[in-house]
């Protein structure tokens, strides 16, 4: 009885340390896998905040960098506003230089390099077996110019204007006038006879300096007497006078000649509507920015 007492005990030991063995091994592997699974969803949190961090960034980048589009539009426009300011000074001073009491025109052809678009008089008279013909040309019309500005080709009849040399009596010397505007069909000296003033004159008119030939302009073909453009010096030298040249004015139009006042001072002038179009972009990228990443309206 004794030692059936003693086997049973042990036993009894035995299962109970067992147990308590199992017990302490499964709490134990069941403490890891919760770790495990706690720093895993660490982990996957810490990945989901550097996204959302990273997704912030970007959005904020792309959202200042849109602000530069109204800003640059704001400064684009505000520069218009002084170009347009700039052009109405300049055409203001060429019509006063063009309107203002003329002077006697200076001997010395380097007095004129400061001189362009100024009123000089002359006194002598035209030598018309040495006509030069610049061609094509229009009449000139202030109003139709200001609205064709920049465009490659105008509407209008197209003739020439007629360069006569003049020998200034009081000077001394042979300058160059542009007499004015023929049409097409009065450009031989036989179909105005009525116009081919002889005499002594007085002749008004506006000092033009040389002339770069502009791109796309042909060359000027001297044996054929076509001239595209003012060069000063060739013609000078084809006809014998200085490199003098002006534009007779209106008042010097004799009947049955060419007309006068065919200087073009009408200058381009769009800035009104650049700054309408800047302005209008600056106002409706505002909004939309403001709209976009202020109020969180989707566009």
């Amino acid at each position: 009885m004794r030692t059936l007492l003693f086997f049973y005990n042990k036993t009894v030991t035995s299962l109970t340390q067992c147990t308590l063995a199992v017990y302490t091994r499964k709490s134990h592997t069941l403490s890891r896998f919760q770790f495990v699974q706690h720093a895993g969803g660490r982990k996957h949190a810490c990945r989901q905040c550097s996204s959302a961090a990273a997704e912030a960034e970007k959005d904020s980048f792309f959202k200042w960098f849109l602000l530069l589009i109204p800003v640059s539009t704001f400064g684009l426009g505000t520069w218009q506003v002084k170009r347009r300011q700039w052009k109405l000074q300049l055409i203001g001073d060429l019509t006063r230089l063009t309107t203002a009491e003329p002077i006697p025109l200076p001997a010395d052809p380097h007095e004129l390099n400061n001189l362009e678009y100024r009123r000089v008089k002359v006194h002598g008279r035209y030598d018309h077996s040495k006509e030069l013909y610049i061609m094509p040309r229009s009449p000139v019309d202030p109003e139709r110019e200001a609205r064709e500005a920049g465009r490659i080709t105008s509407s209008g009849e197209i003739g020439a204007n007629v360069i006569t040399p003049f020998h200034c009596t009081d000077l001394g010397i042979t300058i160059l006038v542009n007499r004015g505007y023929v049409p097409r069909q009065k450009i031989k000296p036989e179909t105005r006879i009525k116009g081919q003033v002889e005499g002594d004159v007085e002749v008004v008119g506006i000092v033009r300096l040389t002339e770069n030939r502009k791109p796309f302009v042909p060359s000027n073909d001297v044996q054929k007497n076509r001239w595209h453009y003012r060069d000063l010096e060739a013609m000078a030298q084809l006809t014998g006078a200085e490199p003098i040249f002006i534009d007779a004015d209106f008042a010097s139009t004799v009947p049955g000649g060419p007309i006068g006042g065919q200087t073009r001072v009408t200058l381009r002038n769009e800035h009104m509507q650049y700054i309408i179009t800047w302005y209008g972009l600056c106002a409706a990228t505002s909004y939309m920015w403001y709209a976009k990443f202020v109020k969180m309206i989707k566009i």
